[in-house]
């Protein structure tokens, strides 16, 4: 089953943020991902905006997603933002 990471960040320092988008992308397509949101503009129907960025990532399923999550390669791209942003990520299952 499809699985979806869902990520969103408040960018504190954009120059290192780019940094770690230009390892991101590579990683995520070595690890079977696509991207199906990456940023853009967003349209709040209810309650708050997301802070900053919004990226929706597939996975061909939850497993594949966690491990490239925890791959060298992500793991190397993630090393690249650590003090750039606030950030919230998370795995969600797809329906069948």
């Amino acid at each position: 089953m499809t699985a979806y990471l869902i990520y969103q960040a408040d960018v504190l320092d954009q120059e290192r943020y780019d940094q770690y988008r230009a390892a991101a992308g590579p990683a995520v397509e070595a690890g079977g991902g696509t991207y199906l949101v990456r940023g853009g503009e967003v349209d709040v129907l209810e309650g708050d905006p997301p802070l900053g960025r919004t990226v929706v990532v597939a996975f061909e399923s939850m497993e594949a997603a966690r491990q490239w999550y925890d791959g060298e390669q992500y793991q190397q791209a993630k090393a690249l933002r650590n003090g750039a942003v606030r950030a919230n990520a998370y795995i969600v299952d797809g329906v069948d």
